[in-house]
């Protein structure tokens, strides 16, 4: 195999690899430090070893086994140590060392990530941390794109990232799936970061890629999982649900070239119909249960209602309006307050669509939301205001960060002239 094409392949296996070795590596030896240097010293013996003795018929397997055993020696070594320095008998360095012997299987994968999402979502953690820890541990992500995902500096994200740790193992948090009993205290949690793991696939953070399929995947499986354990759950059905018809329209959001298609120019050939009938049937079924209703329904009946769009022009815009102010009442965000105003020019035009986003602007929250300026821009130039339009636009392109996106905005910019960068 040439050798860039063999780095390549590793590294996607790391890549997809990564979370679920780190979980079930956690399984095994009940500590997030212990099992990411496991975990890094098991990459670096694949490096090693791989190009000379081939790649294993399971790699993930053979990662954790390998983990496993490093971890053990490693233990070893530390408790002969002890034993010199304190005495300790010999007996007690076998102990320490079998604790962390167990067998690891194909099935070690089954639901390793999901005990780990729930450690993650522990309520003893802020609904921050449940996500930042997610997209860290789970997802594989690395602190810089989980802070550009919360808008702060790699340093702080880091630092923050330490103390959930410390919190986890200070306060002795187990590390398993909670008993039905107790699934009220995380579920809120838990799905807000399969949210978050489905968004960072479907719209990936920053880098050259628009989507990451694998994680739009893993998230689809957690859902699953979820549905499995708490049938029934509206809010869990509408997640779900929003989900799938979210991911029906990944195979139509990217050209070939790799650029951003939006919603209004997407084939919708390219749709997967499929997935959209499942994701209709979970709307209806999450929207028919009684009780407070969930804001992932809304959310996936405002989803539904374009993907049972046959054209662009047959979208239900005020019934979208409609959905947007219910969710405001349910869950305010200043991401749902711009999706709101999105779905506003389309039925009351640019200018009121345009007042809204400049008041949620004028109160600084999403200041450097570049999808904030990317509307604003449009709004402008939909006015005829292009030289307003093209400073909102290069603001956009000074906060974002994805590639698609950027040469998205660039074009935006040429269309009414002038320099993405100023003259």
């Amino acid at each position: 195999m040439n050798a860039s094409i063999r780095d390549q392949a590793f590294e996607e296996i790391f890549r997809r690899e990564a979370g679920r070795v780190l979980a079930t590596l956690i399984r095994l030896l009940g500590d997030f430090d212990s099992a990411e240097e496991a975990r890094q010293e098991a990459f670096i013996a694949a490096v090693e070893q791989w190009p000379a003795q081939g790649m294993p018929a399971n790699p993930g397997a053979w990662l954790i086994k390998t983990g496993r055993n490093k971890a053990i020696d490693r233990i070893r070594r530390d408790a002969v140590f002890r034993t010199k320095v304190q005495g300790r008998e010999t007996a007690s360095v076998e102990a320490d060392a079998a604790a962390v012997v167990e067998e690891v299987g194909d099935t070690a994968f089954g639901d390793d990530r999901l005990r780990l999402i729930f450690t993650c979502c522990h309520p003893a953690l802020s609904g921050e941390a449940h996500i930042a820890l997610t997209l860290r541990e789970v997802c594989g992500l690395t602190t810089q794109a989980v802070a550009r995902a919360f808008l702060v500096s790699e340093e702080t994200m880091a630092q923050r990232l330490v103390r959930a740790k410390k919190k986890i193992r200070d306060a002795g948090i187990p590390y398993e799936t909670p008993e039905p009993p107790l699934f009220n205290q995380r579920i809120q949690g838990v799905l807000a970061v399969v949210y978050g793991v489905f968004t960072e696939g479907y719209a990936v953070t920053a880098g050259s890629r628009l989507v990451d399929a694998e994680l739009c995947a893993e998230a689809l499986r957690l859902g699953r999982l979820l549905d499995e354990l708490l049938p029934g759950n509206p809010a869990v059905l509408g997640l779900l649900a929003l989900m799938l018809l979210h991911d029906a329209r990944r195979g139509a959001r990217v050209s070939a070239a790799g650029d951003v298609v939006l919603l209004e120019d997407q084939d919708r050939a390219l749709w997967d119909r499929a997935k959209i009938a499942e994701g209709l049937a979970l709307v209806d079924q999450a929207l028919s249960i009684p009780g407070q209703i969930s804001p992932y329904a809304v959310q996936a009946a405002i989803a539904a209602l374009h993907v049972r769009a046959r054209r662009k022009e047959d979208t239900d815009w005020p019934q979208i309006v409609g959905l947007y102010e219910v969710l405001l009442r349910l869950q305010p965000s200043p991401v749902i307050e711009l999706n709101h105003a999105v779905a506003v020019s389309m039925v009351d035009g640019a200018a009121r669509a345009l007042d809204l986003v400049d008041s949620l602007r004028a109160r600084g929250q999403v200041s450097e939301y570049h999808l904030l300026h990317a509307a604003r821009g449009r709004f402008l130039q939909q006015l005829a205001r292009p030289n307003e339009a093209r400073e909102a636009y290069r603001t956009a392109l000074d906060f974002a960060t994805l590639e698609p996106e950027r040469r998205l905005l660039m074009a935006r910019i040429a269309s009414i002239g002038g320099s993405p960068f100023g003259e």
